[in-house]
């Protein structure tokens, strides 16, 4: 089998991401000036925006230009072939009228509301979106709403639009630009196979509710790079579907991110939604200051199924709270409300199981435990290496509950109070002798 990287990019070869990169070379330049755009920042230029973006794809392709300046605009659609260049000093900036971006307009607090995303595509190939430029969602006039949702209902995500959200693509790309202030999450692309993002800022402030940075739903062969994620909620969220995708034995396969700094934020998760199967995510040679958690996989029953062969490798983390998750009681993982003396029920499809998982070279101080490694007794964690991993937490350890065939080689704790290592119902080797005893 080839390694996963050079999977990854014979992968993205092979699937035509070449053309893509030569498509942002095209001849074909619509510039939305010339369709009538003024980028003062007052007057809606969403018009002449779409007529740039829809001449461009009736032409076959080529790249619509945002010179600098400030583009106010409603919800736009993205076309086939297309490179969309937001040049230094531009910036598209979202409309603060909720209506805006509803399907259906009315109270866009009522329950049922459903929203467009300020930039979508769907069933349309070789895209890019690049430039030195910002795509910015003006989040500010939703989030208040949305918190206040969160504090009446633990974990309730307000419904709201995305910033860019991209359906049933290939070859996509995003590269260099800024995505700022999004109502909900900045980045989803959907059921897309080649997706490459490299050197983009996402930023959000960190109170702002769901703010994620970057959610791959269903994905093949994606590559996150040299990005700085500074949000509030999941700088990345891997999902793999809420249901199993017919004909796919993993909706969400060869995933890698590398060289990344992430800031504010829930760190770099794996769920929760991972019914339809995920395998094959690689994390190498990036810097976690300041989120809370650092490395995660979520889930619950109902919501799992199949995550197997992840490798963590090359990380430091400072400031995480905590370093690593791997739990399946979300959202009731944390030390406090782990039921240690739950039951097996019967496996279903949306079973959690989390196998073939390797941590390696990982430094990491945590402002509180060390992390959690939590299977189901139905499910135990399986078949997990940390190797060269240290870390330094104040106010307690490593938990390893339901779990088998963990491996720690040269992996350190230290805590400021409490136990290092409390191991329920595991098969553990490489503990220290003091921990080892079973409980």
């Amino acid at each position: 089998m080839k390694p996963l990287t050079l999977c990854l990019l014979t992968c993205l070869a092979a699937s035509g991401y070449a053309a893509n990169i030569a498509n942002g070379a095209s001849t074909n330049v619509f510039d939305i000036r010339d369709y009538g755009a003024k980028g003062d920042g007052q007057t809606f230029d969403t018009d002449a925006i779409q007529k740039a973006i829809d001449a461009c794809g009736n032409s076959g392709g080529g790249t619509v230009r945002l010179s600098a300046g400030t583009y106010l605009s409603k919800p736009i659609t993205l076309r086939a072939k297309m490179t969309f260049l937001l040049e230094a000093g531009a910036t598209l900036l979202a409309s603060t009228n909720q209506q805006d971006f509803m399907k259906t307009p009315g109270d866009w607090l009522a329950k049922g509301a459903s929203f467009i995303p300020f930039i979508s595509g769907k069933d349309i190939d070789d895209v890019t979106i690049t430039g030195k430029g910002t795509i910015d969602g003006n989040g500010a006039v939703w989030w208040g709403e949305a918190e206040k949702a969160r504090q009446l209902v633990s974990g309730f995500t307000l419904p709201r639009p995305g910033l860019v959200v991209l359906t049933h693509c290939k070859n996509l790309r995003l590269s260099g630009i800024k995505l700022l202030n999004s109502p909900k999450f900045h980045f989803v692309p959907t059921d897309c196979d080649g997706v490459v993002v490299e050197d983009v800022t996402i930023q959000a402030p960190a109170g702002a509710a769901n703010t994620d940075g970057i959610d791959p739903m269903a994905c093949r062969n994606v590559k996150i790079t040299r990005c700085l994620i500074d949000t509030g909620d999941d700088n990345i969220a891997i999902k793999a579907s809420k249901t199993k995708i017919e004909g796919r034995e993993f909706a969400t396969e060869n995933i890698e991110v590398s060289d990344c700094t992430f800031l504010h934020g829930h760190g770099l998760s794996i769920g929760s939604e991972v019914v339809g199967g995920m395998r094959g995510l690689t994390v190498k040679n990036c810097r976690f200051d300041g989120t809370e958690n650092g490395i995660r996989i979520k889930s619950r029953r109902g919501l799992g199924g199949v995550v197997e062969d992840i490798s963590y490798s090359d990380i430091t983390m400072t400031n995480v709270s905590p370093a690593m998750s791997f739990a399946t009681y979300y959202q009731d993982s944390s030390q406090a409300k782990m039921p240690t003396n739950d039951v097996a029920q019967a496996m279903t499809n949306g079973t959690p199981i989390f196998r073939n998982i390797t941590i390696k070279n990982v430094t990491a101080w945590s402002t509180n435990n060390a992390g959690l490694i939590v299977g189901l007794p139905e499910s135990p964690v399986s078949n997990m290496v940390l190797e060269n991993v240290h870390i330094h937490a104040t106010r307690g350890g490593l938990t390893i509950m339901n779990a088998q065939g963990v491996q720690l080689k040269n992996v350190t704790v230290e805590v400021a109070k409490g136990e290092p290592f409390t191991v329920i119902n595991s098969e553990v080797t490489g503990l220290p002798l003091a921990a080892a005893a079973p409980k």
